[in-house]
């Protein structure tokens, strides 16, 4: 695939990010696209690998290297390497159903394990998906294709996230009549209201949505099933209910002070900001505002990294980020080869942001909140942290944080985003259905199957599996649409890689 050579011949070009003290101006999308030139170099650059690690999706050391949805990443690199964009275009899809929202917002796992990258720099996958996707949608590539013929079967999803999608799109495609019910007044579920405008701007999603509906998807918003609809209605009117609602019970910090006035969990903070940005350009205040206040967030995964982002473009006087785990090192060390996920410090677009615009890293390692510290009428002024240090359960062999003694310290706070994770399933909507839950409360389905233990109600993404990536969410949405339909027609040939 691509130049046999072009890996010594031409050195990795990404898009280009614009200077983050310009960029925090505003809540755009801030990567200016290769060129189709460019683009094509970087295709010339795939080494045609006997085994294309990129691809692979395996677990490695309880960890994902290569791509779950198992993209076809060399020949579509062929093809743009070739100039072939429609042929790029046609093997893209045949693996992602959302290439738009998957160029934007994958850590790209295919460039971790891009066997290039093992000597020297990666491929840049990602960027030539998104000139692909972007490409098809110029040239009407990527337009709708409504089922020539309809089953007759119908099917609820039950949230519009990146698994619901996935399922609502490949049964669709299939010729089963499909509707999707979604609380939120907009469709997209995590897409929407989970990842910051900045890394993903809404429009991106509503032309995919609107392309769905012509090819006959029904989409219903503000309507919450299991306490605006009952449970029992949908499985009488339709043939199978797909449970796609997410990982959405944000994991608490329960330490005195917990009741102060200004702490948030992370998921409210970065909904309400793009409900009200996309509202009124956050001119009704319908949102929680960092504006001049001093900000600590609790969490260092993508979350407390999107909550930096935001904080910064409110105008946060202060940003502090602690982080329970110590920092990772700068490069892979030696139990941690390639083609494994590199275990390495990753400097986000957040935390770029707020060393531009404070001088420095926000982050505390090993830190933890002992106790939230506020005033005689309740507000939050500040909390306590203590250091962690790493140690083992004797009978476990886990790794084990423990408080350093002594090491507590005082910050001052006006504001408090906890982002610290989910927990899994919300209850009423397992309740509403009766489906039984793991001891993670995730929705308990057999290995590798997407069935609950009630008859013709499915499950996929988050919810089955916990939280998890956009990747891992499509993938599950595309196995357990087979599953569906194999259920109502007695077989399939819808593929799932």
């Amino acid at each position: 695939m691509g130049k046999p050579t072009g890996f010594m011949e031409y050195e990795r070009v990404d898009a280009r990010a614009i200077n983050p003290l310009e960029r925090i101006n505003n809540y755009h999308e801030f990567h200016t696209p290769l060129s189709k030139e460019q683009q094509q170099l970087q295709g010339a650059r795939c080494m045609n690998c006997g085994v294309p690690f990129c691809q692979s999706g395996m677990e490695i050391m309880g960890m994902t290297s290569g791509c779950p949805l198992h993209n076809l990443v060399p020949e579509w690199n062929d093809l743009v390497y070739t100039g072939n964009w429609e042929q790029a275009y046609l093997r893209l899809k045949k693996t992602n159903n959302f290439p738009e929202f998957t160029a934007r917002v994958c850590p790209a796992l295919c460039e971790a394990a891009c066997t290039c990258g093992n000597w020297e720099d990666a491929v840049t996958c990602r960027a030539n998906e998104y000139g692909i996707i972007e490409h098809a949608y110029e040239q009407g590539f990527a337009a709708a294709r409504e089922p020539r013929v309809r089953t007759g079967k119908k099917v609820a999803v039950i949230g519009s996230g990146p698994a619901g999608l996935a399922v609502a799109d490949q049964l669709n495609k299939r010729g089963h009549s499909v509707t999707v019910y979604e609380r939120d007044d907009r469709v997209g579920g995590l897409l929407m209201y989970g990842i910051p405008n900045m890394k993903l701007e809404k429009w991106v999603i509503e032309r995919k949505i609107k392309i769905m509906e012509a090819e006959g998807v029904s989409f219903i918003t503000n309507v919450n099933v299991g306490k605006d609809i009952k449970a029992s209605k949908l499985l009488k009117e339709f043939d199978r209910v797909v449970l796609a609602c997410g990982a959405k019970n944000p994991r608490d910090i329960k330490v005195p002070g917990r009741d102060a006035e200004g702490i948030y969990f992370a998921v409210d903070f970065l909904k309400a900001t793009t409900k009200s940005l996309l509202d009124s350009e956050l001119a009704d205040g319908n949102y929680i505002s960092a504006k001049g206040k001093k900000v600590v967030i609790i969490g260092g995964g993508d979350t407390g990294n999107d909550c930096v982002g935001t904080a910064v473009r409110h105008g946060a006087a202060s940003v502090v980020q602690l982080e329970m785990m110590p920092k990772a090192p700068e490069s892979r060390t030696a139990d941690n080869p390639w083609p494994e996920w590199p275990k390495v410090c990753k400097t986000d677009y957040g935390q770029e942001e707020a060393i531009a615009l404070f001088g420095h890293d926000p982050r505390m390692y090993q830190t933890t909140v002992k106790e939230f510290l506020k005033d005689k009428n309740g507000k939050l002024t500040g909390l306590v942290t203590v250091k962690l240090e790493n140690g083992r359960d004797e009978k476990t062999g886990r790794i084990q944080l423990t408080e350093v003694s002594g090491s507590e310290q005082k910050l001052e706070a006006d504001l408090v985003l906890i982002a610290a994770g989910f927990l899994g399933t919300e209850r009423y909507i397992a309740d509403a259905f009766g489906i039984k839950l793991d001891a993670r409360t995730n929705v308990e389905t057999v290995q590798g199957k997407y069935s609950t233990n009630v008859d013709n109600v499915f499950t996929a993404g988050d919810m089955r599996r916990g939280q998890s990536l956009v990747v891992w969410a499509i993938r599950e949405g595309r196995e357990a649409a087979r599953e569906v339909d194999e259920s109502l027609m007695g077989y399939s040939y819808l593929p799932v890689q």
